[in-house]
């Protein structure tokens, strides 16, 4: 790939240029859903073991208590809790996915802006458009690079996050042409995350420095902290570096003529989504089935799904959900896959061990990464053969707002049983008329604990 300068002047140029009347009802609507989802996935995971660690951690070090962390009391510094919005968003494996290249795109867009706007005022509109914007940026510097980068080892959810959270709070800051290069440039060079770390909290602590350095670049940017003039495809640039034969025109082309935020998935489960077809067929069957024995389970699903989940030996509630073998003895045994059936206390249940090891994964290409089909064997020798064309919560089998604002009151209650969070969704759903974003996070915290 031979360096083509300009390009990531193009895409600052996009960025600045874009304003809010440029963006379809369709789409800002999809924002809020994101959002709905964010605050539902950061509640279920702001108070877990890692994200404790973490603050302990943070606290130590912190020089300020300016910025409020959502669905804590806690007050920190912004970038540190930049860094916690989105590791707490990210670490159950509960947050949305763009299909096309498995980023999970607003841990670390919208944990950046909230903890931004704890610093300066920003408005509802403003942040809708900053969101979509980062989602927008992080995505087409993926595609460029997609399926290869992921494939690889790279956590794109990390490498191309950063580059979404510096957009979206460079968009908030206003930083002009120039310095969003800048912003971008500086992003680049705190780009990383290893898949190798999936099934353990640390996968989570790249997701929050994603929101963090991002967050930090666009302040940078706008104090005058310089950088290259083509981080992205310069010579030794983001995709050079990496060794990826990028395919450039996915960065800009077609701008505006539609929205990667569309092809957002939001999770039912928690655990990879590529588990997710499999586990609509198992839990659909053994709502009919209740009392089978079974005593073989093959699935096939895209080769991802082998490549990312094919782990039958796991010993924590977090390996677990990266494990499609447990995650579909979790089901069949226990008729549910929720937060409870990824516990270390599930992956030690004797059943579901039983069964984990009659579970054989097979790749076939036929399958899209939110297709997939399972063959399920009982005691008497029948065969039930399942299949799933499009994982429930994937853009084309989509959640319902309702069902999202279900999954926010469940994580919600997670905590604290008398929490309604009633006034948190109705604020969510109306967040362009806001003046004062920051009011959402308040709205995250039960009353009884501020």
């Amino acid at each position: 790939m031979l360096q083509k300068p300009g390009v990531t002047a193009s895409l600052a140029g996009h960025i600045v240029a874009t304003r809010w009347e440029d963006i379809p009802p369709e789409v800002a609507h999809q924002a809020r859903r994101s959002l709905v989802n964010f605050f539902a996935v950061t509640l279920a995971g702001c108070r877990s073991h890692p994200i404790e660690i973490a603050l302990r951690s943070l606290l130590e070090f912190s020089g300020g208590r300016h910025v409020s962390v959502i669905g804590r009391t806690e007050r920190i510094d912004a970038l540190s809790a930049a860094f916690l919005n989105a590791a707490g968003a990210n670490v159950d494996d509960f947050c949305d996915t763009h299909t096309a290249t498995v980023i999970h795109p607003t841990a670390p867009v919208a944990g950046a802006l909230f903890s931004y706007a704890g610093l300066r005022r920003v408005s509802g509109r403003d942040l809708l458009l900053a969101v979509i914007l980062g989602n927008e940026v992080q995505a087409r510097i993926g595609l460029a690079i997609s399926p290869s980068h992921y494939n690889r080892g790279w956590h794109i959810t990390s490498t191309c996050g950063v580059f979404g959270a510096a957009t979206a709070t460079g968009k908030l800051l206003g930083l002009n042409e120039r310095q969003m290069v800048w912003a971008l440039g500086i992003a680049a060079s705190q780009s990383a995350g290893l898949c190798e770390c999936l099934g353990t909290p640390a996968k989570s602590v790249s997701v929050g420095n994603a929101a963090r350095n991002g967050l930090w670049s666009a302040l940078l940017a706008e104090q005058g902290y310089d950088g290259p003039a083509e981080p992205l495809a310069g010579v030794q640039g983001f995709y050079h570096a990496l060794a990826e034969q990028a395919d450039l025109s996915r960065i800009t082309g077609r701008w505006g003529d539609s929205w990667e935020i569309m092809a957002t998935s939001y999770k039912p489960y928690p655990c990879g989504f590529v588990i997710h077809p499999v586990l609509d067929c198992v839990l659909d069957w053994r709502r009919d089935h209740p009392a089978a024995d079974v005593t073989r389970v093959v699935v096939r699903g895209n080769p991802l799904l082998s490549v990312r989940a094919d782990r039958p030996n796991v010993s924590t509630g977090r390996e677990a959900q990266v494990s499609v073998q447990h995650a579909v003895a979790a089901a069949l045994v226990k008729g549910q896959a929720g937060l409870d059936q990824f516990t270390d206390a599930c992956v030690r249940d004797p059943e579901v061990l039983a069964l984990r090891a009659r579970v054989e994964v097979l790749r076939d290409e036929r399958f899209s990464t939110v297709a997939a089909s399972v063959d399920i064997t009982i005691a008497d020798g029948q065969v039930f053969r399942l299949e799933q064309s499009a994982a429930r919560g994937s853009d084309a089998n989509p959640l319902s707002d309702s069902d999202l604002e279900a999954k926010l009151r469940a994580a919600a209650t997670l905590w604290d049983t008398h929490y309604d969070a009633t006034p948190l969704i109705d604020a969510i759903w109306r967040v362009e008329t806001s003046a004062d974003v920051s009011k959402l996070v308040t709205l995250s915290v039960p009353q009884q604990l501020i």
